[in-house]
């Protein structure tokens, strides 16, 4: 009885031992994960990894150096076609991680009473993004890189966009040329923002220049239709009588091509029209003149004339040239008539100073002549291609003599043909016409004529018919 009573005794003091045991080891292991999960409110889980670097069991100060300590060692490359053309390291550049307050962040983020299933799960990767940068040593390291760039491209070829060229048998398309150059302000720009955004590579495959304008350009199509078509424009001019076509090749010569707009170089074109002035003006040129008596002379320029206008009708000429159309012109011009016939045709009156004779043509055909009597010595008619510009009966034409005194010459029938008061009159004060009389009598510069015949002219000239004087 007793041995019983003592095994049971020893049962439950067995039994109260492993319990105590097992209640020992429950507490120390709650102990020790409570220690643990202390430790991890300021420490990161296992397998915690941050761009790339484990900082498990780390404070946010040792994983903010082991990050910085990583980041100072990296480089930033530049490629070209998955080449290394040039690196720089991170640091150079003025980047650096600020990771703190990120790193805060994550830390607040884990659970610290989770440590022991981080061993069993999958990694905990992050990436951050905050940096700091240096803009003294970021603007410096760029200049460097800038400069480098700028003599990469010296010996680069540089793209061209396929344009209009001129050629000997009109235009024609140049094909455009893929160059290998940099543009050095897009690479710039891509280069600061890439490394500043915490990213490790660039390619400057991306920043070669490309043409924009390609042989096959249907705009450019048409940019040559157009200019062959300017170009071949039949432009006729009809000056003084005479007609000639502005040549081909100069017309070409004109024609300018950019971003796909065809014009005229107006310089150019002005330069042209100065030279038609120059030669054809008749304000300033002579007039060739086959006289009765005397055969071809030359008039000198007078009232009956004109002048191109040379910037209005460089304008005009542009225009007509434009409109891609053949055309015949006679050029704007200013004066006492125009331009698009011959300055002296059919119909005129025609004084010969040194025979002192006039003749009357009306289409080619002699209405009369006679003899006159011009301006003497001290007050010669002018010469020059003039015009009767009024007609006017019972005249009193006033002036002064060579003495100073003044005269009042009565006559009845008066034709103007210069701006000076030179004219065509009667003259009954004459008892003869001709020979040297107009040295010794000779009129204040009018053509002193026949009473007579001044009638018959008088009643058969119209206004603006040419007078040459010579």
């Amino acid at each position: 009885m007793t041995k019983g009573r003592t095994r049971a005794r020893q049962k439950r003091s067995a039994s109260k031992i492993v319990l105590f045991v097992i209640l020992g080891i429950v507490i120390l292991l709650a102990g020790g994960y409570t220690y643990r999960s202390i430790y991890y409110t300021k420490h990161f889980l296992p397998k915690t990894e941050v761009n790339s670097v484990d900082i498990s069991d780390l404070t946010i100060d040792e994983a903010k150096n082991a990050l910085q300590k990583e980041y100072s060692s990296k480089v930033f490359t530049i490629q070209e076609e998955g080449k290394t053309w040039h690196e720089v390291k991170k640091s150079e550049l003025g980047v650096s991680p600020n990771f703190t307050k990120e790193l805060e962040i994550l830390r607040q983020k884990q659970n610290p009473w989770g440590w022991a299933i981080s061993y069993v799960s999958a990694a905990e990767k992050e990436t951050l993004s905050s940096l700091d940068v240096d803009q003294e040593k970021l603007t410096a390291s760029i200049a460097t890189i800038k400069n480098n760039l700028v003599k990469l491209n010296e010996s680069r070829t540089k793209s061209e966009d396929a344009k209009v060229i001129r050629t000997e048998s009109g235009f024609s398309i140049q094909k455009e040329t893929v160059g290998n150059s940099i543009n050095i302000d897009e690479a710039i720009a891509s280069i600061t923002q890439t490394a500043t955004e915490g990213k490790e590579t660039i390619d400057l495959l991306d920043f070669r220049v490309k043409p924009t304008v390609t042989a096959d350009d249907e705009n450019l199509k048409k940019e040559i239709e157009k200019a062959n078509k300017i170009a071949q424009v039949k432009a006729t001019y009809t000056i003084n009588g005479a007609s000639f076509v502005i040549p081909t090749a100069t017309i070409m010569e004109w024609i300018e091509t950019k971003d796909s707009d065809i014009s005229l170089n107006n310089e150019k074109l002005t330069a042209y029209v100065n030279e038609l002035a120059a030669m054809y003006n008749t304000s300033s040129n002579p007039t060739k003149f086959t006289s009765t008596r005397r055969g071809e002379v030359s008039v000198p320029a007078g009232s009956y004339s004109w002048t191109i206008q040379v910037d209005q009708e460089a304008a005009a000429l542009r225009d007509s040239i434009m409109a891609g159309e053949d055309f015949t012109r006679s050029p704007i011009v200013q004066g006492s008539t125009t331009a698009d016939h011959a300055l002296v045709g059919s119909t005129y009156i025609e004084v010969d100073l040194q025979n002192q004779h006039m003749w009357f043509y009306k289409d080619g055909a002699l209405v009369l002549e006679t003899d006159v009597v011009t301006g003497k010595p001290s007050s010669p008619t002018p010469a020059g291609v003039f015009y009767v510009w009024n007609h006017e009966q019972n005249a009193t034409l006033r002036g002064l003599n060579d003495d100073g005194t003044k005269y009042a010459s009565p006559v009845k029938y008066w034709m103007p043909i210069d701006w000076t008061g030179v004219g065509i009159h009667d003259s009954d004060w004459q008892p003869q016409y001709g020979g040297e009389l107009w040295k010794t009598v000779g009129s204040h510069g009018c053509v002193n004529t026949p009473p007579g015949v001044m009638k018959q002219l008088y009643g058969a000239v119209e206004n603006g018919t040419p007078v040459l004087v010579f």
